[in-house]
């Protein structure tokens, strides 16, 4: 594999990889009955439109068809991929939730 390839793939698993993380992200919220464009869009205010989100959120199923998303999992992935400011938000719904 020449570099030009392993460079193509790299960036392929970072989509796949992120993509993933949007649709754990997506569907904590679902389960969580919160709106995961709303809470991005706090979170990232005036950025455009995110279409992977988009397109990750048809595949999403309804909360009673889901399995659970602990917080702390959503939280770990949010960050991994630099997500910060997104994690911050959603660490405040979930301390809204809890008390």
């Amino acid at each position: 594999m020449d570099e030009k390839e392993r460079e193509k793939q790299v960036i392929e698993n970072y989509q796949k990889d992120e993509r993933m993380m949007i649709l754990v992200y997506s569907q904590w919220c679902i389960n969580n009955k919160l709106d995961p464009v709303i809470i991005y869009e706090k979170a990232y205010p005036g950025q455009i439109k995110n279409s992977t989100m988009s397109e990750v959120l048809e595949l999403t199923v309804p909360a009673n068809e889901s399995e659970e998303i602990p917080d702390q999992t959503v939280l770990n992935i949010l960050q991994l991929f630099g997500n910060d400011d997104l994690a911050f938000i959603v660490q405040e719904y979930i301390e809204k939730r809890d008390k």
